[in-house]
């Protein structure tokens, strides 16, 4: 259902494809972003974008999970990180590395803005994910 690609003619990513393909046939779903609330709409990881990104992941899998799919069907996402220091998003990544979703690996874009929608927030990913057949 899901081919992961890496092209042989460039440079080998440490943790992502450069590519997902899925067959046709197959159910998506384009996920709003996720971020760093807990379920009573309060930020968690006040400064911390390490705290935030666990939260973001924990939410994601809510967010997979209420659609009949979870990390390992992720195919592609954007990870969003309020920083111009690469050590930041380094260490956002390795949030993203230890959650799972490079277990496929999922094909990722891994950026650094000036400010996301929610006051505080430091971290924000948005997931294209395949809906496993049995869940259809």
């Amino acid at each position: 259902m899901i081919r992961r690609v890496t092209a042989p003619a460039l440079f080998p990513p440490p943790t992502y494809s450069h590519a997902s393909v899925v067959e046709a046939g197959t159910k998506l779903a384009f996920l709003a972003g996720s971020v760093p609330l807990d379920a009573q709409g309060s930020l968690v990881g006040e400064g911390d974008p390490v705290r935030q990104a666990e939260q973001v992941i924990a939410n994601l899998e809510e967010q997979l999970r209420a659609i009949g799919s979870d990390l390992a069907h992720v195919l592609a996402t954007d990870v969003y990180v309020v920083s111009q220091e690469t050590s930041v998003l380094s260490a956002v990544w390795e949030v993203v590395e230890a959650s799972g979703l490079s277990t496929g690996p999922h094909s990722s874009t891994l950026i650094g803005v000036a400010c996301l929608g929610y006051s505080g927030q430091l971290v924000e990913i948005t997931a294209t994910a395949a809906i496993p057949e049995e869940a259809r």
